[in-house]
């Protein structure tokens, strides 16, 4: 049984706290190397972004283009735009879940 009024050992702490923060920032790096693509529901809209967030390119079918007013064809951006947005917190989620559960543990 272990004694509930013992005092910690400051120096097992200082590492572990260290190895998490490490583990914490190589995942970081991790996620904003990714690059996630995500669609519109009918593929007319087809958007990239980075893990920090930041859209490398967003493509229109030409097809779109014809066949809708601005006022869709803006609707039909932003619901690429927020599913790409859907993908990257998914994934930086599914990155750092070891670290969360490991956390938790403690």
């Amino acid at each position: 049984m272990t004694d509930p009024y013992a005092v910690p050992d400051m120096d097992e702490l200082l590492a572990q706290v260290r190895k998490q923060t490490e583990e914490v920032q190589r995942i970081q790096r991790t996620v904003e190397a990714m690059e996630i693509k995500a669609h519109s529901r009918q593929n007319e809209v087809t958007v990239a972004l980075r893990g920090d967030g930041r859209f490398t390119s967003i493509d229109i079918d030409p097809r779109a283009i014809r066949e809708y007013d601005a006022r869709n064809l803006s609707e039909i951006v932003l619901e690429a735009v927020n599913a790409g947005l859907q993908k990257l917190a998914e994934a930086s989620s599914a990155k750092f879940a070891p670290v969360i559960a490991a956390a938790k543990d403690v």
